[in-house]
């Protein structure tokens, strides 16, 4: 999922003011999220959306998840190899310390690709500026950033099996990890049909694996004959 918040302090007069307990607070923002199946663009409408911010003369930041690693380290990378400098990060809580909070009240646009892998994206949101987010799963907080946006944008890709229009992705591998971060080799854009017989075979397949592992934990070991 691609997200996007931006502040609106460029274009309405907002004095930053502080509480009772001296908490500055910055003016309205915005969010914006972009979501959809692998492959189906969402990075490239997000650093679309953030160069066109950028070049209205607005202070953009880009932030990614330091668990994908996949094209770069430093760099939110499109599948067609489209690069944008960014900040990788465990969390988003901590990107204000470590930008620091000077710099962090000029920021006007925060870009947030694979936004899914951050658990602290609720709380983030309500406290940014203008907020653009690239989303692909509902984990985490993901599924409460919907009520709150400003726009939901939902993207499609052709199904990799049938042509079709695809909404979903569905996973290749018979790996059960809920974060298994991959490209082409683990994940395909499906129709929904595909989709829900899918999941359906993965969980069958989980059934068996764990009734398998059961059984081999529960034959005890022969003893060795000398």
């Amino acid at each position: 999922m691609s997200f996007c918040s931006s502040s609106l302090k460029n274009t309405v007069s907002v004095s930053n003011k502080s509480d009772q307990r001296g908490h500055n607070h910055l003016p309205p923002g915005e969010i914006h999220v972009i979501f959809g199946p692998m492959f189906a663009g969402k990075t490239t409408a997000l650093l679309r959306r953030v160069n066109f911010e950028s070049k209205l003369g607005r202070n953009v930041v880009m932030i990614k998840s330091n668990k994908d690693t996949r094209y770069a380290v430093d760099a939110v990378v499109t599948h067609d190899g489209t690069k944008f400098p960014c900040w990788s990060l465990p969390d988003l809580s901590s990107f204000r310390h470590r930008f620091g909070p000077d710099a962090y009240v000029k920021v006007d646009v925060i870009g947030i690709d694979e936004a899914q892998f951050f658990e602290d994206l609720y709380d983030f949101c309500c406290n940014a500026l203008l907020i653009l987010m690239g989303i692909l799963r509902k984990f985490g907080s993901v599924l409460d950033i919907i009520p709150i946006a400003d726009t939901v944008t939902k993207l499609a890709e052709r199904s990799e099996l049938c042509g079709k229009r695809a909404f979903f992705t569905l996973r290749k591998t018979d790996e059960m990890q809920k974060e298994l971060i991959g490209g082409a080799n683990m994940y395909m854009p499906v129709f929904r049909q595909h989709y829900v017989n899918g999941k359906s075979i993965m969980v069958s397949l989980k059934k068996v694996l764990e009734s398998h592992q059961m059984q081999v934990e529960l034959v005890p070991e022969k003893p060795l004959v000398a």
